[in-house]
């Protein structure tokens, strides 16, 4: 449990450092998300999942890391 609630403070950290960093890059960015078709924003999610997996993946069953 103190691993999970570790985990999800770094992406709190992870997500808020551009915020705090560009504001203003972010809102142009983020303004062109609301122009992306909803299809398109499908497919770069199931990209960032499939990455996501991936890294999660080659971390806990390969001896990459050690």
């Amino acid at each position: 449990m103190k691993f999970l609630f570790t985990l999800i403070g770094l992406v709190f950290i992870l997500e808020g450092l551009p915020y705090l960093t560009f504001p203003e890059a972010m809102q142009r960015w983020l303004q062109q998300i609301l122009e992306m078709r909803p299809s398109q924003l499908r497919v770069v999610g199931l990209i960032a999942v499939g990455i996501g997996l991936l890294i999660c993946y080659i971390t806990l069953r390969t001896r990459l890391f050690n």
